[in-house]
């Protein structure tokens, strides 16, 4: 299974309460077609860059979905006819997350290299400077 991020924003007209419900409606959906809802990130009412269909403030959520392509097909299709979704955006992280996981285990084991090569070894005694 693949990793990706959606994040949408909607519109500041909605409740918090049906902003909830359409979210729940979004886990539905994705557990419908075999995915996973793995985290929720509302981030709660933000002030946009710019103006986005008369609108200067949105909601915002973060959603970290584990699944194929169909569910993000048909999240990105009901993000499309849902009127109060002004922006929407989904990416694939999982190559991402392997690549960083990589790299943090190599920064790991260099790391642990280093301390063992900078101590020095238990038998020997550091040198006296003589003037």
């Amino acid at each position: 299974m693949r990793t990706y991020e959606v994040v949408f924003v909607a519109a500041p007209t909605i409740t918090t309460e049906e902003l909830d419900a359409f979210i729940a409606h979004v886990q539905a959906t994705v557990e419908g077609k075999n995915g996973k809802l793995v985290k929720v990130e509302n981030w709660g009412k933000r002030s946009l860059a710019y103006k986005i269909k008369k609108y200067r403030d949105a909601y915002y959520v973060v959603l970290t979905i584990e699944g194929d392509g169909g569910a993000i097909a048909e999240l990105e299709r009901r993000f499309r006819v849902t009127d109060y979704i002004i922006r929407f955006l989904s990416v694939r992280i999982d190559e991402d997350l392997k690549r960083s996981e990589k790299l943090r285990s190599n920064r790991q084991r260099k790391s642990s290299g280093r301390k063992s090569a900078s101590q020095p070894a238990a038998g020997s005694e550091p040198e006296a400077a003589s003037l």
